[in-house]
């Protein structure tokens, strides 16, 4: 059975249930030789999550966030990095149908390709020297007019799921002095990935880096023009703390199994007895549910907002984004504490959810520009009061 077939939540989760059943065994071997999970994403395809969000009228299933998104926090209690990774497909293709700014023909040659053959995209913007974009900095990859298109040249970093991308999404300097978006094809000559992700965290998505080495593209692949630094607001990206918070709920179920069932001789039962223990779970839970709740309110408000309510929403998922990740963060050490030092060995998952969920701190929206954002609604509150 395929997600097709199916058409409540509750089924949605049964057939991502049994598909994820594998991914956590893998997940510790990716994490150790550094790889990306290539089986993973096929049994994802198997089922159709690749088309979740592509509309119904392109033969999608047309989820909405708040349908869409328990499934990425299921996806990552499993495997963050495969949860993160495929995230960024599922959430630029929602975008897509929000925005409607891409050529006709593009996008639903793109749709057409995802239904059908399980098509991956993802974006590429950030750049060594300009550090994320969301801080504004305008990219040194270059794009030139030339006779049948465009010319472009430049390198890309972060670029998540680099080896199994059927379709790049890329940010260039025109001219005019613009910033263009444009899509490119793995197979277009000139496009070259380099394996350079090293990191301690996320380490299955191969975010490598990408070389653009005069990428000639049609005309009608220059896609959309962006202001950098100049976001409008999007619940899309609500994928990221979903991840992070399916991290700490794999880490707190570590944490209760390891409780209920490690029994030193110095205690006449196993330490979830313990009043220290209790404590340290309940805490958990409530931070889990707290987290919960507000990223689940503010993906059902954007699911019912306007267009125009939904411009005003920019502190709100900044603000879920920044509650839900520093909590993920403090559930998983929480739960290590609660193992001791057993959670520090290898053969054990929770070393691999602390490092994990200290990626999300640097995944945009980043922290300190939303306390800024927040700050500056405040005092124009103020102001209209007065």
């Amino acid at each position: 059975m395929n997600l097709y077939q199916v058409n409540t939540p509750s089924e949605h989760k049964k057939i991502i249930s049994k598909v994820i059943k594998p991914f956590s065994d893998r997940a510790a071997i990716h994490d150790e030789e550094g790889s990306f999970p290539f089986q993973n994403l096929a049994d994802l395809k198997s089922v159709g999550y690749p088309s979740l969000t592509v509309p119904k009228k392109y033969g999608g299933q047309g989820l909405n966030l708040s349908e869409w998104l328990p499934l990425q926090e299921m996806i990552a209690q499993a495997d963050g990095s495969t949860a993160l990774s495929i995230g960024w497909h599922i959430g630029i293709i929602s975008q897509l149908n929000d925005k409607k700014t891409w050529p006709t023909p593009v996008l639903e040659h793109l749709y057409q390709d995802i239904v059908q053959n399980g098509a991956i995209l993802n974006a590429a913007a950030t750049e060594p020297e300009t550090g994320s974009p969301t801080r504004g900095g305008k990219p040194t990859t270059t794009a030139k007019k030339v006779d049948d298109g465009w010319l472009l040249s430049g390198r890309k970093s972060f670029t998540s799921m680099a080896p199994a991308l059927d379709y790049i999404l890329i940010t260039a300097t025109m001219p005019d002095d613009r910033v263009g978006q444009f899509l490119l094809h793995k197979s277009d000559k000139g496009v070259r990935i380099e394996e350079t992700w090293n990191t301690i965290a996320m380490r299955g998505t191969a975010s490598h880096d990408l070389y653009l080495d005069d990428v000639v593209i049609c005309a009608d692949h220059l896609v959309d023009i962006v202001v950098p630094g100049q976001k409008s607001p999007a619940g899309w990206l609500l994928h990221i703390p979903a991840c992070y918070l399916g991290i700490a709920q794999a880490a707190q179920s570590f944490a209760l199994s390891y409780a209920s069932t490690y029994s030193p001789n110095s205690l006449p039962g196993p330490i979830k007895d313990l009043p220290t223990i209790q404590t340290k779970i309940g805490e958990n839970e409530a931070a889990l549910m707290q987290a919960r709740y507000f990223l689940y309110g503010v993906a059902a408000k954007w699911d019912r907002a306007t267009d125009e309510e939904r411009l005003e929403m920019q502190g709100e998922l900044g603000a879920a984004k920044y509650h839900v990740v520093n909590a993920a963060v403090e559930i998983v050490d929480r739960a290590m504490r609660v193992v001791g030092a057993q959670s520090l060995f290898k053969e054990h998952p929770l070393q691999r959810y602390y490092r994990d969920v200290r990626a999300g701190l640097h995944n945009p929206p980043m922290d300190d520009m939303t306390l800024l954002k927040l700050a500056s609604e405040a005092f124009l509150q103020i102001e209209d009061v007065n």
